[in-house]
């Protein structure tokens, strides 16, 4: 059974054992390549996945045809859930980025998990909450800012959550396209660029191949008009 420090705040960490455990055994241990889609946008939702060892992107195709980047996923995550619960069509396309090994619940045994044990549908809630919030100030951002001052905000919350160390700088910790990051932001590609190019000619940032690499997490904090104790802790 996989064992593992879980990234913050996610399902598994969350979770005391031995309740990681146990929802490990209820699933089936499967392995994909990267860009598998775990879960399409409109098919039915039969089962969840724990992400064990993964990194996941959750996109929606809204009405006008063009594709919105929602969220991020990491090891110690579940995806599959909000489906699973209702009995509602997935709401989200769920893709890899990476080689992921992860375990496949299917959606009956996952509801009969969360009603023997009040601690995990506890756990659930909170994180419903928390996404709910993080959604709803992303709708805030995009009526009170800028793409650039966006932009800066979402870069910060991604390095946050995934960042890694680097000698020059705090890489996002999540590759993705400019494309991707507009599906984040609200904006088109060549606005990202835009946004890109000022805050790289500001010192903040130097966006790279499918990557960015914050520079100056201060400044970008500053710009983003957070408070100085926004910036993120050390990543794990």
């Amino acid at each position: 059974m996989p064992q593992g420090n879980w990234p913050k705040d996610t399902f598994l960490h969350r979770l005391r054992e031995p309740l990681r455990t146990k929802i490990l055994q209820l699933g089936v241990r499967r392995t994909y390549p990267p860009g598998h889609v775990l879960l399409r946008q409109g098919t039915p939702g039969e089962s969840v996945w724990v992400l064990v060892d993964a990194l996941v992107k959750v996109s929606a195709q809204t009405q006008n045809g063009r594709e919105a980047l929602l969220a991020i996923r990491v090891s110690g995550d579940v995806v599959g859930e909000m489906g699973a619960l209702d009995g509602s069509p997935r709401s989200a396309t769920v893709t890899t980025c990476g080689r992921a090994v992860v375990f496949q619940v299917r959606g009956a045994v996952f509801i009969d998990f969360i009603r023997r044990h009040p601690e995990a549908a506890l756990t659930l809630s909170q994180m419903a909450v928390e996404r709910l919030r993080w959604a709803n100030q992303r709708r805030l951002d995009f009526t009170g800012y800028g793409t650039d001052v966006c932009l800066a905000r979402v870069l910060i919350d991604l390095a946050g959550r995934h960042g890694t160390r680097k000698d020059d700088g705090l890489d996002i910790g999540v590759s993705l396209t400019q494309t991707e990051l507009g599906g984040m932001v609200g904006a088109k590609e060549v606005t990202v660029q835009k946004a890109l190019r000022g805050l790289s000619g500001l010192g903040l940032v130097q966006p790279g191949h499918r990557h960015v690499l914050i520079t100056d997490m201060r400044g970008l904090v500053r710009f983003a008009d957070l408070d100085p104790r926004d910036v993120p802790p050390k990543p794990y």
